[in-house]
């Protein structure tokens, strides 16, 4: 898996082992680095998107195979609930590089400041019930 990669959802004509995409969210890889990752039938979704991918979008659409897709999203509580059935059915799995209690958030800052993180890193809040 990418950095900062995690499985999503696919196009509604094809299968889960045929689609296998790539949901960005960070923007701290590309469709090149990511192609090999990729199934045949493959799509790579940047939620952060420049010239390049948009020029990328339009040249697999024209191509066969792997494709880069991008577009505005909508929110809607049916979109939660889907992506919460994925998660359930384990079809939606994040990345978690690291964790951080709250205490140490700029430890965990510098951490993703350097560059070198492999997935999402998540800050911890403790929830005393006193």
């Amino acid at each position: 898996m990418p950095e900062d990669g995690v499985l999503t959802t696919k196009p509604a004509n094809m299968a889960w082992e045929e689609a296998a995409p790539i949901f960005l969210m960070v923007g701290k890889t590309s469709f090149s680095r990511c192609k090999k990752s990729l199934k045949q039938k493959g799509v790579f979704l940047p939620v952060v998107m420049d010239l390049t991918e948009l020029v990328q979008i339009i040249w697999t659409s024209m191509t066969g195979g792997k494709k880069v897709k991008g577009g505005v999203a909508g929110e809607s509580v049916e979109d939660l609930d889907f992506f919460k059935e994925l998660f359930e059915a384990g079809k939606l799995k994040p990345v978690i590089d690291r964790c951080y209690p709250l205490e140490q958030t700029a430890e965990a800052f510098r951490y993703v400041e350097k560059g070198h993180k492999k997935g999402n890193v998540v800050i911890t809040v403790e929830h005393n019930n006193k």
